[in-house]
């Protein structure tokens, strides 16, 4: 019954499961448009909570880190669009938050169940996992992988 809250993330090696979501502003994101260059999914609780806040925000923070290493950045949570696009707008985001209606993506990349389980991923230009990580891991760890 609990299985959800103990699995692990998919394995690094892995060809990542390919979806299309809404982001923020209506615009449909499909992750196998963006093989040639790295892409990393972010899969938070939700918008404004402390935590969450804390790690998006340092995202932004070293947003010319990710931008050098040509990687795509995306928040994904089940919120929806005006919850995401004023946490967005008040946290001065530079990157798409996506609207994971019913955890459809979430439970792909499993870190779906009673509550989005904080979980980092980097995709590789050829859609494969690199970096799978749960928690709040520091944009060094993540980025490394994309070298």
């Amino acid at each position: 019954m609990l299985s959800w809250l103990f699995s692990d993330p998919l394995p690094v090696g892995t060809v990542a499961p390919d979806f299309t979501a809404l982001d923020d502003a209506g615009n449909r994101v499909t992750l196998s448009s963006l093989r040639g260059r790295s892409v990393v999914l972010v899969f938070y609780p939700g918008d404004e909570t402390p935590v969450c806040r804390k790690q998006l925000c340092e995202i932004r923070d070293n947003w010319s880190r990710f931008e050098s290493s040509n990687a795509a950045v995306y928040g994904v949570n089940p919120r929806g669009a005006a919850s995401h696009s004023a946490f967005r707008s008040k946290r001065e985001l530079p990157f798409p938050l996506l609207v994971d209606a019913g955890q459809k993506v979430a439970n792909m990349y499993r870190s779906g169940g009673l509550i989005i389980r904080r979980t980092v991923y980097l995709i590789g230009p050829d859609g494969v996992i690199r970096y799978a990580k749960r928690g709040n891991p520091s944009t060094a760890d993540i980025l490394q992988a994309s070298a």
